[in-house]
């Protein structure tokens, strides 16, 4: 990741966690502020241009490379409305995958590397029980994805963030209360990317569909 990237990446992780601070602070209902990591992988459909290259890229998510795949979250249970069982939340994940260089004919580098970066809105449901600390939960949401999208090929090269599409998400997991304001949490996560017609080289433009999933483990302040 060059210097350039790097400022960009800190920037939207940046500003989404100032979005939350400030929801959160004039929020009256329970708020959790979260960050989590784990491993993620990936699956897609074919990759098309318009320029008529046509493969499956056989992707990978490799979660622990540089950069991590990484996650944060802010959650509102909207006890105030007399449903503390249900809630929204905002969230960024630092999502990526590798093209297999194996499985796309002239073209030497192909990566969401600096991200297929991904925020949506989720409704949450959790199944609370005032006898035990651990609680399960499910969600579902939808939002937009941007990938950092790096092709070389023969005509060009391209290394720049792109407006792709519509994401989907879906994640189950469980939290256990360590204290009053920490806890801990384990959660599936699958995120159903649209990428469309994003630019490449020579005026060309890329599409494909790409699924991640991944297993989660994080840590959420709770006020």
């Amino acid at each position: 990741m060059n210097r350039a990237c790097r400022i960009r990446q800190s920037a939207l992780a940046a500003l989404t966690l100032a979005a939350l601070v400030s929801v959160a602070g004039t929020a009256s209902a329970e708020m959790q502020l979260s960050i989590y990591g784990g491993v993620q992988g990936a699956t897609g459909s074919n990759v098309k241009t318009s320029d008529g290259a046509d493969f499956d890229p056989n992707w990978s998510g490799k979660s622990f490379a540089n950069p991590p795949y990484y996650g944060i979250r802010g959650t509102w249970w909207l006890d105030d409305l007399n449903k503390p069982d249900w809630g929204i939340s905002l969230d960024y994940t630092h999502a990526k995958v590798y093209g297999d260089l194996g499985n796309t004919p002239g073209w030497s580098h192909f990566e969401f590397t600096d991200g297929l970066n991904l925020l949506t809105v989720n409704g949450l449901y959790r199944f609370q029980d005032p006898s035990r600390k651990w609680t399960p939960y499910v969600g579902l949401g939808a939002g937009i994805n941007v990938p950092h999208v790096e092709v070389t090929r023969a005509s060009g090269r391209t290394f720049d963030y792109e407006f792709g599409g519509l994401a989907l998400q879906a994640q189950a997991g469980v939290s256990y209360q360590i204290t009053k304001h920490w806890s801990t949490f384990l959660e599936y996560k699958g995120n159903y990317s649209f990428v469309n017609d994003v630019p490449i080289d020579s005026g060309a433009t890329l599409k494909t569909n790409v699924f991640t999933n991944a297993l989660n483990f994080g840590v959420s302040f709770n006020f």
